[in-house]
């Protein structure tokens, strides 16, 4: 599973991209719309996509007149493309997301359902973890349903390598400035990172800035104080980012790294990186993709370590407290009510909360700690552990705001990695889209 990733492309080619997806093979997927049924429309790839499937399948096999079909994409085209068909009124029946800002820009342009009374069920909405509603909600009301996996951003690391080396994981930021030179030393990258994918990039700002100043910050920007980027704090975290940059604590050509083909990933379990800061589904993949890595121990795991001195709670994360899926507004009735009953019975069902601890995740869904049981066990009671334990679980800073100012904050993230703008020239331009 893949984030979000903004592409940059013209608006006649969007559209028209966009709108061929409405009925035709999507990437990784099959066949979407038509045939009166509801149409959906998600992630590819591993560890997600089959779980997604099945879903799927087990409804339209208990529910042979009310069939889904699915369309899946790979995230970067996937957040253009329902960007787009939501804008020409041609969304899908299920819209998949990851709620805050993107899904609050989705209802102030009429353009998903209130799900509010659904909820209003206190069986259905009890089957969630309550803590994965807050990026479901806008102003009050209930406009997606939580789905899937909560899923922190921790900091894995190569056991295999930090063996090798004679060296011990990190207990703090200090240990992590340690071993930058020891690793670059034997030729190692401490750190793996696909910063072409900018959002990768994002998440060590996330964890420097809650480790330095505490949750109060990106709060005031999120809330759109004027003027809340020019923290001091804010100025000692893209300083800090930047030293980073110039002391090589990524790999050679990270900045052509993308993480849409796991490149990131596979320098991790090929003991070309140290370490790498990432979500939680990224067990999943390289479970998947790394052979005997993952089986045989190599990976180690932690919550982001604390900054020496730093004001924020150690046992703060961020990342996404869920998937979401709203219902498009310009759907039919008949879709409407088909995409509901998915929601009340099947994705709250036994076999979607199996399934989603077999690949790995933490589910969304109540009541999951039981099911930890197998080869993942240790790795999904740690995440369970990580979620529930957090004083504040954040969402995603990308995802948290507005689509326009996140796409600034991402350009920016960029620019900063590349040392292209100052800390100082960073901090005014992200001012410059607060609240917009």
């Amino acid at each position: 599973m893949k984030r979000r990733n903004f592409l940059t492309l013209s608006a006649g080619a969007a559209a028209g991209a966009a709108l061929a997806a409405c009925g035709n093979e999507g990437p990784g997927g099959s066949e979407s719309g038509g045939g009166g049924s509801a149409s959906y429309w998600s992630l590819s790839g591993e560890p997600g996509e089959p779980y997604r499937q099945a879903a799927i399948d087990r409804f339209n096999k208990a529910n042979p007149d009310s069939k889904i079909t699915p369309t899946f994409f790979q995230n970067d085209a996937y957040k253009q493309k329902i960007k787009t068909a939501l804008g020409a009124n041609q969304a899908p029946t299920l819209i998949w997301g990851w709620g805050g800002g993107g899904l609050k820009s989705y209802v102030e342009a009429g353009q998903v359902e209130d799900l509010t009374s659904l909820f209003g069920d206190a069986s259905l909405k009890g089957k969630l973890l309550p803590g994965s509603f807050g990026a479901a909600t806008v102003d009050g009301k209930i406009y997606a349903m939580p789905v899937e996996t909560v899923q922190p951003i921790v900091l894995y690391y190569n056991k295999k390598i930090f063996d090798q080396v004679g060296v011990s994981a990190p207990q703090t930021y200090g240990d992590i400035l340690d071993l930058i030179p020891k690793f670059n030393a034997k030729g190692i990258a401490p750190f793996s990172l696909a910063g072409q994918s900018r959002w990768t990039n994002m998440m060590w700002l996330e964890f420097m800035l809650d480790r330095n100043a505490g949750s109060e910050v990106f709060d005031n920007v999120f809330a759109g104080k004027p003027g809340s980027w020019s923290d001091p704090a804010v100025l000692d975290m893209l300083t800090k980012v930047q030293d980073l940059v110039k002391a090589n604590a990524f790999q050679k050509g990270f900045a052509s790294t993308a993480a849409d083909t796991n490149a990131d990933q596979a320098l991790l379990y090929t003991g070309k990186a140290a370490m790498m800061v990432h979500g939680s589904w990224s067990y999943g993949i390289q479970k998947a993709n790394g052979g005997k890595f993952v089986p045989d121990g190599g990976l180690g795991w932690m919550n982001f370590p604390p900054i020496d001195g730093g004001k924020g709670d150690p046992s703060n994360t961020v990342g996404n407290p869920g998937q979401y899926l709203s219902i498009s507004s310009k759907a039919t009735a008949a879709d409407k009510e088909t995409a509901k009953k998915f929601f009340s019975t099947t994705l709250v069902d036994d076999e979607e909360k199996a399934g989603w601890v077999k690949s790995g995740g933490v589910p969304v869904l109540a009541n999951s700690d039981s099911l930890y049981t197998g080869d993942d066990a240790q790795f999904q009671k740690d995440m369970s552990a990580i979620a529930a334990g957090a004083k504040t679980f954040a969402q995603s800073w990308d995802q948290a705001l507005s689509p326009t100012a996140a796409e600034v904050l991402l350009d920016n993230i960029a620019k900063l990695f590349q040392l292209q703008v100052s800390p100082q020239q960073w901090v005014d331009n992200m001012n410059g889209v607060i609240g917009k």
